[in-house]
């Protein structure tokens, strides 16, 4: 049977619930709950297990902290043996606007120290779900932002983003990352209202 892996990146802790920096956590929570798969407490990180048409799939959510997420990755990865090539990392990301996504078969950890940390343990080479964030906040101010919890208005824009990756992670098992980068990253743009 193939098997998957689908990481959320975030930190753990009730501090960190709800924070723009556990996107990817709450991106995976939507998964999860989407396939009627239970989380549990395992080495390294919370890990829920189901299945998609004869796949099946390990949906992680680190606890190393975010800075060595890459940890969590590299152990599961062995663990079940899976190829790199039938991972996909999720994280939050600054440099879109709130609510957009890309999805990427590979690059650089674009300062983001979870996937900076996965790529110095594993390399470039795995697909990864970039969630926007937004930069709304004065120079200096990056840490705070990251760590700083959305509000209702937020999620309202977010909610979305969060329901599509659903589909984009079902898509990504059974159609590869090609596929899928094809069909949804051109709806990973918010659409501007006209003024």
């Amino acid at each position: 049977m193939d098997k998957y892996l689908i990481c959320g990146l975030g930190n753990p802790g009730d501090e960190y619930a709800g924070t723009r920096h556990n996107t990817g956590w709450m991106t995976v929570d939507a998964f999860a709950k989407a396939m009627g798969a239970d989380w549990h407490d395992r080495r390294y990180g919370f890990v829920a297990e189901t299945s998609l048409k004869g796949r099946k799939i390990f949906v992680l959510k680190p606890t190393t902290f975010m800075n060595l997420s890459g940890n969590a990755v590299r152990y599961w990865l062995n663990e079940e043996k899976i190829d790199q090539t039938r991972l996909l990392v999720i994280s939050d990301d600054v440099a879109l606007p709130l609510g957009e996504f890309r999805l990427k078969g590979g690059g650089s950890g674009g300062g983001h120290n979870g996937l900076g940390h996965i790529i110095q343990l594993i390399g470039q080479d795995f697909s990864r779900l970039r969630i926007g964030i937004g930069n709304d906040y004065p120079r200096g101010g990056q840490i705070d932002w990251v760590l700083g919890h959305y509000s209702a208005d937020d999620m309202q824009t977010l909610q979305p983003t969060l329901d599509l990756s659903v589909d984009i992670i079902k898509s990504f098992v059974l159609q590869g990352i090609d596929e899928t980068m094809n069909a949804y990253n051109k709806l990973g743009k918010i659409k501007k209202e006209k003024e």
